[in-house]
């Protein structure tokens, strides 16, 4: 059986190796469009400061991604302990996010009001609707100040979202199933402790786990993977169509060439995935094209350390949209993580756009840099230029799963079980993280090889 996977990105990479896992004489090629693998993630290496373009590590509280690690000899690297301390940026200053229920007692990020709000979750009625806005359920279990202080700014680190527009249930479906479950998130929580304390582990209603990365950043995966795979990945091989005849796919490649194969997986963004099936499958690729993608940049600016007069011993902090400021959000990387800037120099890495303003992400190198240098002096005090600047703009960076995500999707695995051989995979369907996608890609490695 032939096995060709469009999209060179984690999902795609990790597949192909699970794939050959099985069955190591398994003819496999992956077909990547641009001219190196990886997809978001990549590390910029330059003038000794350590740039992560896109997706700058993944929680080590699910298997797969240490798992996968581990195969390729490749040692994660934990975040500092420094990384705990997580900020949220309100009325003109940094707020420490609560870490325990005496701290959230005593924080000066909500009023009193608002806390106390938050007790009466316990009393709010469940929700009605199979698929709610995370604002909708957020204003209705916690209360308007909790939203726009807590939950507005988390949405936004995570996806670059719009609360206003996310599904609950696909965006965090363990929230989802805990009120379905119990009815209130503080009765779930209430429930997990005591069950913690029996079996000794720890649980909540949160992901948990600890930021992880390597040493040289998250490409060391993605080079571990493009060494094992060698010859079987191509670049800049990008397929504009998609066509079947009896029981093989022909690829019809950029470049005038045409490749046939068995079993086809498109591990591409689901746009792209839409052009290709334009042809083959006009109903799939139109559901595939409503998932939408803002447009975000990266600003990652490097100051000396004796001129950065704010406290950054810490992750950094985020930013509510009721704010009215231009960033998301700033991560104080090299606080996070050792090697990511030079003796003496600290790296501040800024987020702007997403779904609250796409069209900042895209303005020129120089505006970007203006805007988050405007931000970083009212919020943090910087008043100097920085000695390094790198800006990453992603015109489509993260696939955003709105209300009605969940019935798209099932209309999308209906749409594709009408060709067999035929799958998608990737960060625009079932969880948008690393360890999504490698999870995912592990499943279906499995499901494909049952079929082989």
């Amino acid at each position: 059986m032939s096995v060709t996977i469009v999209g060179g990105g984690i999902s795609g990479l990790s597949l192909a190796y699970f794939l050959l896992e099985k069955d190591p004489g398994l003819e496999i090629r992956v077909l990547e469009a641009e001219n190196r693998p990886g997809g978001k993630i990549c590390s910029d290496s330059s003038d000794g400061f350590l740039c992560e373009r896109g997706v700058n590590g993944f929680l080590d509280n699910k298997p797969y991604t240490l798992e996968l690690a581990r195969k390729l000899s490749l040692n994660p690297l934990r975040s500092n302990d420094a990384a705990k301390k997580r900020f949220i940026y309100s009325r003109g200053r940094l707020y420490p996010l609560p870490e325990s229920p005496q701290a959230f007692l005593f924080s000066g990020l909500l009023s009193p009001c608002g806390r106390g709000r938050i007790f009466y979750e316990i009393l709010s009625p469940k929700g009605k609707e199979e698929d709610e806005t995370l604002a909708s359920f957020a204003k209705r279990r916690l209360g308007k100040e909790a939203y726009e202080k807590l939950i507005d700014p988390m949405a936004s680190g995570i996806y670059a979202g719009d609360p206003e527009k996310m599904s609950l249930k696909s965006c965090f479906p363990r929230i989802h199933e805990l009120e379905r479950k119990y009815g209130s998130l503080i009765k779930a929580l209430l429930k997990l402790q005591k069950e913690a304390k029996k079996s000794g582990k720890s649980v909540g209603p949160g992901p948990g786990g600890r930021l992880t990365s390597f040493y040289n950043g998250m490409e060391t995966i993605v080079r571990s993977l493009k060494e094992f795979l060698g010859q079987r990945l191509l670049v800049s091989k990008g397929v504009k169509a998609v066509d079947k005849r009896e029981d093989r796919y022909s690829l019809y490649l950029e470049d005038g060439s045409v490749m046939e194969s068995d079993t086809v997986i498109l591990a591409c963004p689901a746009y792209a995935a839409s052009e290709i099936l334009r042809d083959l499958a006009p109903a799939l690729a139109a559901h595939l094209s409503e998932i939408p993608y803002p447009a975000v940049s990266v600003a990652c600016l490097g100051f000396r350390q004796e001129d950065i007069r704010h406290n950054i011993n810490g992750f950094g902090f985020l930013v509510p949209a009721s704010e009215k400021r231009k960033i998301l959000g700033t991560l104080w990387d090299s606080s996070i993580f050792p090697n990511r800037a030079p003796e003496g120099y600290v790296l501040l890495r800024t987020m702007i756009g997403g779904a609250r303003a796409p069209e900042l992400a895209m303005e020129d190198e120089e505006r970007v840099t203006g805007i988050v240098l405007d931000e970083l002096k009212d919020i943090m005090g910087i008043d100097v230029l920085p000695d390094f600047a790198r800006i990453y703009r992603h015109e489509k960076a993260i696939p955003q799963y709105n209300v009605g995500h969940a019935a798209r999707l099932q209309e999308i695995d209906n749409a594709v079980s009408a060709y067999r051989g035929l799958y998608l995979t990737g960060n625009a369907y079932r969880g948008i993280g690393i360890n999504d996608c490698i999870e995912n890609s592990h499943k279906l490695a499995g499901e494909i090889y049952s079929k082989t």
